[in-house]
């Protein structure tokens, strides 16, 4: 395992953050928060350019053809600038697409997506709030060529601007809470479709979507009727390590911003850095990060590989949800009054933090992984 960046990776890097501190300065983030998209068309049309939502969209179908890797690095950048809007949603949605989607749905909507001409949600979560089968009830029931879907979705990723939403589903009551489960493509505009945005610490656009009899063909159905929750922990995990990558990023953001301001802020005649209390804190942030960045390669390399990392992905998301979280916390608290303004950035990450916490399974979710996986459950 080698996880210093290919020279790919670096160039990737380099223009990611040149291009986000040029294009999505903090001044636009607080506009986008308070806006009703939520996200910037403008930059959106951009980034399509550069190629981020046909990353890891095969060449074939108008990507790039890059690694889950590669996108570890680009999601690392726009955790530490913050970047509003419908990018990672899209590309979540896009992993169930490239990974079971027909060759049909392959053709018609991946070279859409890498041009930037659609944006994807994936609707999960219902009113358990579970990241597992047991929590799917919204019910899918056969009517001739189609099927018609009835229920209610819970944080659901901009969904209010979503061309699609990836609809999972419950079409058959199995043996066990895994059988029976279906996902469908299903065109935001369908008649039945309500939205609402639910108004959320982090501003991150997370919405109820209501399905009251809404129709879909039945040649919409990603991977197979019956049994698509393999498909579904196959895009938890990748998920999971997507949003660790972020939270790297933002905790490196947390972690440098503090250390510079140390460094700076004097009180009683010397900088607050000189101080051995506050500078052992600092040390245990930085520890944590490259613990952080650590785990998040590793089991990113090993996506990439094929090599099976169920238990490698629960260890990196649930240490570091508590990492950025800690991160954050301590770099409110080092700074002083002056990081409880909303005109100070700290605060972005410090609202974030508690929303990445629980994108993709919490700690104690990921714990039990863990604890299921080296024989204690």
């Amino acid at each position: 395992m080698d996880l210093r960046y290919t020279e790919t990776q670096e160039i990737l890097k380099k223009m990611a953050r040149d291009f986000l501190t040029t294009e999505c300065p903090k001044a636009l983030v607080r506009k986008l928060e308070q806006s009703e998209e939520g996200y910037s068309p403008e930059v959106w049309k951009k980034m399509a350019e550069l190629g981020w939502m046909g990353l890891i969209i095969p060449e074939e179908y108008g990507g790039m053809g890059y690694t889950f890797q590669d996108l570890i690095v680009l999601l690392e950048e726009i955790g530490r600038n913050i970047l509003p809007g419908p990018l990672f949603s899209t590309i979540t949605g896009t992993f169930l697409i490239v990974e079971a989607g027909t060759e049909e749905q392959k053709k018609e909507l991946l070279p859409r997506i890498a041009q930037g001409e659609l944006i994807l949600t994936t609707a999960l979560l219902e009113s358990e709030g579970v990241f597992d089968a047991s929590g799917i009830t919204a019910k899918a029931t056969p009517k001739g060529d189609d099927f018609v879907i009835d229920g209610t979705k819970l944080f659901v990723e901009m969904a209010h601007v979503a061309n699609h939403i990836i609809c999972i589903t419950r079409t058959k009551v199995g043996t066990s809470p895994e059988k029976g489960i279906t996902l469908f493509i299903v065109d935001s505009k369908t008649p039945g479709i309500i939205c609402d945005v639910m108004p959320t610490t982090a501003a991150d656009k997370l919405c109820e979507v209501r399905f009251n009899n809404v129709t879909v063909p039945k040649k919409n159905i990603i991977g197979r009727m019956d049994e698509g929750w393999p498909v579904v922990e196959m895009m938890l995990r990748k998920g999971a390590i997507a949003k660790c990558a972020e939270s790297l990023g933002a905790i490196e953001t947390c972690v440098e911003m503090t250390v510079a301001y140390s460094k700076e802020r004097v009180q009683y005649g010397r900088p607050i850095g000189a101080f051995q209390a506050l500078q052992h804190k600092m040390a245990d942030m930085w520890t944590a990060m490259e613990t952080s960045r650590y785990l998040v390669y590793e089991v990113a390399w090993m996506e990439s590989e094929g090599i099976p990392c169920a238990k490698e992905t629960s260890m990196a998301k649930a240490y570091v949800n508590e990492a950025y979280k800690d991160a954050a916390k301590w770099a409110v608290r080092l700074h002083g009054g002056i990081a409880t303004s909303d005109e100070h950035d700290i605060p972005f990450y410090y609202r974030r933090s508690k929303a990445a916490d629980i994108a993709f399974g919490g700690t104690d979710f990921h714990r039990e992984i863990v604890a299921q996986k080296i024989g204690l459950v």
